[in-house]
């Protein structure tokens, strides 16, 4: 008797076996996918196709000499043979691939850490979605990308990006530091896009094709210029304070110091006060978020989560403090000495800022609210031997920072 039932279950396992095996042949055969039935009998068979056995044994790279992959760096080791896989596949476009990992919150940190590495894989990063296929209990996955160009738009994207990256270096004279190819880059940035929404926005192809995009385009574009000069620099994204927005921006490394870096912020002319910022001579670049005070910068914006970033600390490269117009305390005579050397110098516009609050509140109350700021518009009158002069005002309350105009 136990003889027969041995043999009476060993029966309707196989037979159980028999039409799952028949049932996805005849899915498969409906689908017109004869392609996939292997994949599918492996699955039901908890083998894993040849194709990711061969990936389990590739040797993990570790990268392009002088290619900044912080994200890489931050990786397990079997998340970083997917990353590379990740890499390959959609560098070269493939419709679909093999990673050989499966777990959502694992493929979605690979794949985040790739395109944070990796800003001149535009194509894929502008909304499209991207799908996974995963086979029973097995630790791999079908990874399908959604990309965005044609190859025809692609080559014309990547075009611009050449061109962009020869008018930066056109730039930068030989020899030039770190600080001063980010300071460009920072300049550039602003001087070629302008902050819009659009249908390329969220990456590099937006910066340099349409000269139109938001943070991630600017942060991306600001990635990619600074990689391509040799200067350290990741991207970061994260909340904004008080806001349902994200934002973007970078961290660049100058002289072994982390600094933050947010080109979008700094393109922002609205905020100076009247007409006057439309008249050429008026013209300036806002540069209290290149290299800002660490403090400040995080009042208003926090990386998110999901990776930990580099802290920055150092504010020697602020270009306040660089060009000594950041004052610990406010003091009428050193302020008035800095704007009329400024004014001296043939400056149209004079700016500083204050460390501390306590400082930007007695300038602000005595400058601006008591206007002691004419008695600086009537040393430009003696200056220029004109009769009169308009004069505005812009500041930045969250860098404690004041723009004079005249």
């Amino acid at each position: 008797m136990r003889k027969k039932e041995r043999k009476s279950k060993f029966l309707k396992t196989f037979l159980i076996i028999l039409f799952l095996v028949l049932l996805a042949l005849a899915g498969v055969k409906k689908l017109g996918q004869t392609e996939k039935v292997q994949e599918l009998l492996q699955g039901l068979l908890g083998m894993e196709p040849q194709e990711v056995q061969q990936l389990r044994k590739q040797e993990v790279s570790q990268g392009e000499p002088g290619k900044v992959e912080y994200y890489f760096s931050l990786l397990n080791d079997e998340e970083q043979r997917a990353y590379r896989q990740m890499e390959a596949g959609i560098r070269a476009k493939e419709k679909e691939f093999y990673i050989t990992i499966a777990d959502n919150d694992s493929v979605d940190r690979v794949y985040h850490a790739v395109l944070k590495d990796h800003p001149e894989f535009f194509w894929i990063h502008n909304r499209n979605q991207v799908t996974k296929t995963t086979y029973g209990d097995g630790d791999y996955c079908l990874f399908t990308p959604g990309y965005s160009y044609t190859e025809a738009v692609t080559e014309e994207i990547q075009q611009a990006m050449s061109q962009a990256c020869q008018q930066v270096e056109a730039l930068i004279t030989q020899g030039a530091d770190d600080y001063t190819k980010a300071q460009t880059v920072y300049t550039y940035l602003i001087d070629t896009a302008s902050y819009q929404e659009s249908e390329d926005d969220q990456s590099i192809a937006g910066v340099f094709w349409k000269k139109q995009a938001v943070c991630a385009g600017y942060a991306g574009a600001a990635q990619y210029l600074l990689d391509h000069l040799g200067v350290y620099c990741i991207y970061v994204d994260g909340d904004t304070k008080n806001s349902s927005q994200g934002h973007a921006w970078n961290i660049v490394k100058l002289d072994g110091e982390y600094y933050y870096f947010d080109a979008t912020n700094g393109d922002q002319p609205e905020f100076l006060e009247g007409d006057a910022v439309q008249l050429a001579e008026h013209k300036t670049t806002i540069y209290d978020y290149l290299c800002p005070f660490p403090d400040e910068y995080e009042q208003t914006y926090t990386p998110s989560e999901e990776f930990q970033v580099p802290e920055c600390t150092a504010t020697a490269k602020n270009f306040y403090v660089l060009n000594q117009g950041c004052f610990d305390s406010y003091d009428w005579q050193s302020v008035y000495d800095y704007c009329k050397m400024r004014l001296d110098n043939g400056a149209a516009v004079v700016r500083f800022k204050f460390s501390t609050q306590e400082g930007y509140e007695q300038a602000y109350q005595d400058l601006i609210t008591n206007k002691k700021i004419q008695q600086i518009a009537l040393y430009y009158i003696y200056l220029q031997g004109v009769e009169q002069v308009e004069y505005h005002y812009g500041v930045l309350e969250n860098m404690k920072t004041m723009y004079f105009m005249f």
